[in-house]
């Protein structure tokens, strides 16, 4: 991409991202559907479509993170995620097209973060999804497989790493049958997850190549307007447990001082339990030396009798992206042992 071409693209997605904060910017969430599609109770998915791109609604993501080690027990966390959004209900072709991609990538260590950012224009191979054969990408930055086996690339400055998926469990859909409820007011998006992937491969640091193994969580979500106008942010928990559970648990922040829940417990055999709305809690409990944003966090899901610690890897997992967030690896103490993926986004 030529340097008018990318200042174009940025200053678009400036322009649409920008709003009243970080979260409503980050994915123009709050603001009205504008003749967009709207999801609607009681979905109907269809695979391997549905994997693909939806361009009559206004925000889509692929969105995978892993915790992974090395041989000697130091634990590193892995994102690969694309985000999809669109100026019009429509696709398109060439320059036309009203689809924008934007490709986030990042590695943590326990004392480093590694972040690198894509920005592109659909329409024109630079970025995009297909369905069968799936495929999602970003310039160089690759998903691919059949969703059961996955290989995965992503690359910036001072990091690389290129790991394969196997899928040893089943999809889970959120909420009601996938139709995932955002606020009182009912916004709402179609969510899903493969939260059951094992993960080998190679991690490329500075200090160099790093083999790791580990698992990995795969979501996929797409809305017009999943938030409500008086929603500023969210705290999403990716946690899996030793006993081979795992909980997807978020709050969503509120101008009032109140918080949305929702949560989905999973059990080892991917059976789901959704929970509605003040069932589960996340509540703060130490922020980070670097900035005012809380990074050990207090988890409760009373009706799996899971109270928890979770505690960051490493504090200033800091994602300086267009709209920056936070998002790493955690660890998991209490009721239950184990670890996860913690993202923040509504902070400064």
């Amino acid at each position: 991409m030529n340097g008018r071409r990318l200042f174009l693209v940025l200053t678009i997605w400036v322009a649409w991202l920008a709003g009243p904060s970080h979260a409503q910017g980050f994915a123009g969430l709050g603001s009205d559907a504008d003749g967009f599609a709207v999801p609607q109770p009681d979905p109907q998915f269809s695979f391997p479509q549905d994997h693909g791109a939806h361009p009559d609604y206004r925000i889509e993501w692929w969105y995978l993170t892993a915790n992974l080690a090395a041989e000697d027990g130091t634990k590193y966390g892995l994102q690969w995620t694309l985000f999809r959004s669109a100026l019009a209900p429509e696709d398109g072709t060439g320059w036309q097209t009203p689809q924008l991609w934007m490709g986030h990538a990042a590695v943590t260590t326990p004392d480093r973060h590694f972040v690198s950012e894509r920005l592109a224009r659909g329409g024109i191979g630079q970025a995009g999804v297909t369905a069968d054969p799936f495929e999602a990408w970003i310039d160089d930055w690759v998903l691919q497989g059949d969703w059961a086996q996955m290989q995965m690339r992503a690359s910036g400055p001072d990091f690389s790493y290129d790991v394969g998926l196997t899928a040893e469990g089943p999809l889970v859909f959120h909420g009601d049958d996938g139709y995932s409820v955002k606020s009182a007011a009912g916004q709402a998006s179609y969510y899903y997850s493969q939260p059951f992937f094992s993960v080998a491969g190679t991690l490329s640091l500075p200090a160099g190549d790093i083999a790791v193994t580990g698992t990995a969580w795969l979501d996929r979500e797409w809305s017009s307007q999943p938030l409500s106008d008086n929603q500023t942010g969210w705290d999403w928990f990716s946690l899996s447990f030793d006993d081979g559970a795992k909980l997807m648990g978020f709050r969503l922040q509120q101008t009032d001082g109140n918080n949305y829940t929702s949560a989905t417990y999973i059990a080892p055999d991917g059976i789901t339990t959704a929970y509605p709305d003040g069932a589960f809690s996340a509540t703060p409990l130490e922020n980070a030396a670097q900035r005012e944003i809380p990074v050990r966090w207090q988890v409760v899901l009373p009706a799996k009798g899971i109270d928890v610690t979770v505690q960051a890897i490493n504090e200033d997992a800091w994602m300086s992206t267009t709209v920056p967030y936070w998002e790493g690896p955690v660890d998991v103490n209490g009721s239950h042992q184990g670890y996860g993926y913690l993202e923040m986004t509504g902070y400064e």
